[in-house]
């Protein structure tokens, strides 16, 4: 696979803007989406592909036919095409370090802006390849950019070389899978396979389908405003309610406190005055009873304060987003094994653990496309400090290339 032909397709997608937009209902929540998703549209075609298709709610779907004289199961690759709006995707201007020598990257050196392995070690693993960055003031995208680009890349390299046996193969890239609606109007029936894989992971060797049971809850306090130097028996400061209902929840079962298959809550927005305050928290773990007994937590803990101060202060609204894709993976567990099979044959060390967070392949899992998620190859997602390494894009590539060969192998 050509090297600088994939770097040169990454940063064509990348430094297009394609933020969503957690407040806007519509669908897909940003126009800018339309840009990139018209882009690979044309691109695709020009790669060979058949069936390509751009429908109204900006899924772009194709399909790689099989040159096989013999019946495989249609298996099929996911990425999506937003980038988070925790972090501006707008200007991205990439940086290509090549022959990284495992000290700091400067990557703003008038605003002082470092990626430096002593706080992200990670960066060590990668010593000698070539690196991908920003400048320090966007996000790079490769989540999931590097997904796209790996899919795509995949897909023109079975088409060059037919000497690679390979069943039906369907790719999809999606809208607003960082604001949670990347599957919701997924057509899993139109899409026609039998399972797929997300390409949305993170370093080298990720394989995961196990995931968070998410939801996202929004307390709202009433208080009440008077006088300051007349509040007495008369005031109630929906702010110093709010601190004791943040208090009153388990300390350390918070993000920063938390690892592996422990669950938590997180306040991510907090805002406020004496009349009213908002707190906006996700509720996330992977077991489905010990995540029930969390949002209840937080019913209880509303109505145990409101009983102290006698009144209905505090009103929370709590909506479920996820769920773990396990229970519908593990009826069909060879998907997972043909992945980890290839990668052991790339000579690849597999890491299958359970992904903190959540991706398309919950959702379809859910509604009936068995999903698993493999790495895309960035670190450090949704921040100025995000880069991929171009190596780890090539290998994702590379097992795309796998996975489709070894199903014609196995299937035969």
């Amino acid at each position: 696979m050509n090297k600088q032909h994939i770097i040169d397709r990454f940063i064509s997608y990348v430094t297009i803007d394609t933020e969503s937009d957690p407040n806007n209902p519509d669908f897909p929540s940003t126009e800018k989406q339309w840009n990139l998703a018209r882009l690979l549209e044309e691109e695709l075609k020009q790669i060979g592909l058949e069936d390509v298709e751009l429908d109204e709610n900006c899924y772009l779907m194709a399909t790689l036919p099989s040159n096989l004289d013999y019946e495989v199961p249609t298996i099929g690759f996911i990425s999506h095409i937003d980038t988070s709006p925790d972090f501006t995707g707008a200007n991205v201007k990439p940086q290509i370090h090549e022959n990284y020598d495992g000290k700091d990257i400067i990557l703003n050196a008038t605003e002082n802006i470092i990626l430096s392995p002593s706080y992200f070690d990670d960066l060590l693993q990668y010593k000698g390849q070539t690196i991908i960055t920003t400048d320090g003031t966007t996000l790079l995208g490769a989540d999931d950019k590097a997904g796209v680009t790996e899919i795509v890349s995949a897909m023109e390299y079975l088409i060059q070389h037919p000497e690679i046996k390979h069943g039906k193969i369907r790719i999809c890239f999606t809208p607003d899978e960082e604001v949670g609606k990347g599957a919701h109007k997924f057509d899993v029936e139109k899409f026609g396979a039998q399972w797929a894989y997300t390409m949305d992971g993170s370093q080298v060797g990720e394989l995961e389908y196990e995931n968070f049971n998410a939801a996202g809850a929004v307390v709202t306090i009433q208080g009440k405003i008077v006088h300051p130097g007349y509040a007495k028996g008369k005031m109630v400061n929906a702010m110093t309610i709010a601190s004791k209902f943040i208090n009153a929840l388990p300390e350390k079962e918070v993000p920063e406190h938390t690892t592996g298959y422990e669950g938590f809550f997180h306040l991510h927005t907090m805002e406020g005055k004496v009349e009213k305050a908002i707190l906006r928290y996700i509720i996330r773990d992977h077991d489905m009873e010990l995540f029930q007994q969390r949002k209840q937590l937080m019913l209880d803990t509303a109505q145990k304060i409101n009983t102290e101060i006698g009144k209905e202060a505090i009103q929370i609204e709590i909506k479920d987003q996820y769920y773990n894709m396990r229970e519908k993976v593990e009826p069909v567990m060879h998907i997972v094994d043909i992945a980890e099979e290839v990668m052991k044959d790339l000579h690849i060390t597999p890491l299958i653990k359970p992904i903190r967070g959540g991706t398309d392949g919950s959702q379809l899992s859910y509604k009936g496309l068995p999903c698993p998620n493999i790495f895309a190859g960035g670190h450090n997602f949704h921040g100025r400090y995000e880069y991929v390494p171009v190596e780890s894009i090539l290998k994702a590539t590379e097992v795309i290339v796998g996975i489709a060969q070894k199903v014609s192998e196995k299937f035969q």
